[in-house]
């Protein structure tokens, strides 16, 4: 029960909202713009990423015990919330939104939230608390783990862009952040016998039930669009969850990591192209897959499959394992990158 009632809440409050913004977006012009990525479809609502943002604050207000940790996350969100809406209404430059992404992350760092070492796979911890950062703030002193505090910024930007990145198919978002919810719910209620894990489980199965609504009408082909809005806000609160109570690192890279190794490449690839990084294209894994001739729903079908393998894989592996699961994660992304270019140069020749 301490968990039910905010899935069904969660749940119902998002099918009702959503069905509103359905009704209520086109009215108000807050429709997408097809004619921008070449499609020849009609608009559809755009901006559903507020829905998402209004459920989740909505369902945490009722059903989490508010402290300074809580606080930081609901206020870090709105943060990362509101300049990716922007962003959606009036196209922001790249860097002030990587500006305000920082802010968000140094407010939950503030809040208290952050990871303070890495389990190694190996015997023991990675400690990063250990270099201390001392800054008078008029009569009082704050103290920051300099280390610790930059990799928790740095972690938190990282999966903000990654789930932005992977917005590139109907229903993709939507189904990967459900999967990642649910992995790490299931994670923290097996975790009581180390740290009350309450606050972490309630919070991730809001996540998870609100994403499963969203997801029904995000599926291809969508009746509606989140939007960086609603892609941005997820890929923040899934950085946090991941470092809220108790390292949880490890396995968030095992659910996202094929999205973040193909952020990775295709930032790479951008760079050595001489191209901003910041600049979209239609080179991300997902386009690849469809470029290989794999229907949309087989490309969602097929990164569901992945994410929900290894991030289930990782509720029940040890450290060690997990390493070698991620090492079998980059070696399959090797392949499959081997396939879709060996399929991709076929192709370019048959044209030829």
């Amino acid at each position: 029960m301490t968990y039910l009632f905010p899935a069904l809440f969660a749940f119902i409050l998002t099918v009702f909202l959503t069905v509103f913004a359905l009704w209520l977006f086109p009215k108000l012009k807050m429709l997408d713009r097809p004619e921008k990525y070449g499609l020849t479809r009609k608009p559809i609502p755009y901006y559903g990423g507020l829905v998402l943002v209004a459920v989740f604050i909505i369902s945490v207000l009722i059903f989490v015990k508010l402290d300074t940790r809580v606080i930081g996350l609901i206020t870090g969100g709105l943060m990362i919330a509101g300049v990716s809406f922007l962003d959606d209404l009036k196209n922001l430059n790249p860097w002030i939104r990587l500006f305000v992404q920082f802010l968000g992350a140094l407010t939950v760092v503030l809040a208290g939230i952050g990871i303070d070492s890495i389990t190694n796979p190996f015997g023991g911890a990675i400690e990063l608390d250990k270099v201390k950062l001392i800054v008078p703030f008029g009569e009082n002193i704050m103290q920051f783990a300099l280390l610790a505090d930059l990799f928790t910024i740095a972690w938190i930007i990282l999966i903000i862009n990654t789930m932005n990145f992977l917005d590139g198919l109907n229903g993709l978002v939507s189904g990967v952040s459900f999967i990642a919810s649910l992995t790490v719910f299931a994670l923290s209620i097996g975790d009581f016998n180390i740290v009350d894990q309450t606050t972490i489980a309630t919070l991730a199965i809001i996540a998870a039930s609100m994403c499963l609504a969203f997801w029904i009408f995000d599926f291809y082909p969508a009746k509606i669009l989140m939007g960086d809005t609603g892609s941005m806000f997820l890929g923040y609160l899934l950085a946090v969850f991941a470092i809220f109570s108790g390292g949880k690192i490890a396995t968030a890279f095992l659910v996202l990591g094929f999205p973040i190794l193909d952020a990775f490449w295709v930032i790479s690839r951008r760079i050595i192209q001489g191209k901003s990084p910041m600049k979209g294209d239609t080179k991300h894994l997902h386009h690849r897959l469809l470029e290989v001739g794999l229907s949309d729903r087989k490309a969602l079908l097929l990164i569901y499959l992945l994410c929900a393998f290894f991030g289930g894989s990782a509720v029940f592996l040890g450290s060690m394992q997990k390493l070698y699961m991620i090492i079998a994660m980059g070696v399959l992304m090797l392949i499959m990158a081997t396939i879709i270019l060996f399929y991709s140069l076929k192709k370019v020749q048959k044209s030829g």
